[in-house]
């Protein structure tokens, strides 16, 4: 039997849903969801493997203008997104017109890329406007293949998964069968610490916040992490603790729980707060967080 084998990338503007479509293909939570804009940082790859096939997802932060070094570096996942892709998935919602850089916008006019347009959310909308949609984007984007789509619902995400399983191309396995995922535990750690952040804390602060985990030392029945919450100045590490310890306790609270279902382990999770400076200005830095190569 032949083996089919491929990235397949997606992207999109901010809080159209990508994280949400990455966890119903690949079928495991990886990327965090939250409702504010950035939440995916990194890119991040999900696996899916089957006997003639596997799939490499890639979810990619959203699309946006970079006004400072960080999301410079997040925008370089997105241009690496475009130049590795085996099937191209564009994500849009109900009444979006096109992506937010011009410049990637045009890459995907030019691109011979097999290209699924997906017009998710459709359980927000009616029947009017979706078919006002899909003729909006059959004139935008002549050469993509539309397919409206409810991700958080898992309505067409079936349908969409054995598109693309039909536009692999042939080749071998480039990964491992039995791995789910290109990164390690304590990027899930950090990532899942990282979400309590974001749902809970207002404004600018979790926009600045990157978590170090500083041990992870897995025994038989429990694993016991380390973590560094770091800010940029005094006044979020005081935001972050919260009265008496509270707002900082919640997050190691949710965040323990989560990890537990996500690892299946008992987990022992020691949070503290830093004020590292200006680090998403930083190049050294953001190198050590893995932003820059």
């Amino acid at each position: 039997m032949s083996h089919r084998s491929g990235y397949v990338n997606i992207i999109g503007n901010p809080n159209v849903g990508k994280s949400t479509l990455m966890n119903a293909l690949v079928g495991e939570r990886l990327s965090i969801i939250t409702s504010k804009a950035q939440t995916t940082r990194h890119r991040i790859l999900g696996i899916v493997n089957e006997e003639n096939y596997q799939i490499i997802f890639s979810d990619t932060p959203g699309i946006i203008d970079p006004a400072y070094a960080l999301q410079e570096s997040m925008m370089d996942f997105v241009k690496a997104a475009f130049e590795d892709a085996d099937v191209l998935v564009y994500l849009v919602e109900i009444g979006e017109k096109g992506l937010k850089d011009e410049q990637f916008f045009k890459k995907l006019e030019a691109t011979s890329t097999p290209l699924l347009l997906l017009i998710n959310k459709i359980d927000t909308t009616d029947q009017p406007r979706l078919e006002e949609a899909v003729a909006n984007w059959s004139t935008v984007l002549p050469q993509a293949e539309i397919h409206p789509i409810s991700a958080l619902e898992g309505f067409g995400v079936d349908q969409v998964m054995q598109r693309i399983k039909e536009l692999l191309p042939l080749g071998p396995a480039y990964f491992d069968k039995e791995q789910l995922t290109d990164k390690s535990e304590r990027f899930f750690v950090s990532e899942t610490i990282r979400e309590k952040i974001l749902l809970h804390y207002k404004k600018e602060v979790p926009y600045s916040v990157e978590i170090e985990v500083e041990s992870f030392k897995e025994e038989e029945k429990i694993i016991r992490v380390r973590a560094v919450i770091m800010v940029e100045r005094d006044t979020q590490k005081g935001i972050i603790i919260g009265h008496q310890g509270k707002a900082l306790k919640r997050v190691g609270t949710e965040a323990r729980k989560d990890l537990e279902s996500f690892f299946q382990k008992q987990i022992h999770l020691e949070l503290y707060v830093k004020v590292n400076k200006d680090w998403r200005s930083n190049e050294n830095q953001l190198r050590r967080f893995g932003y820059q190569g």
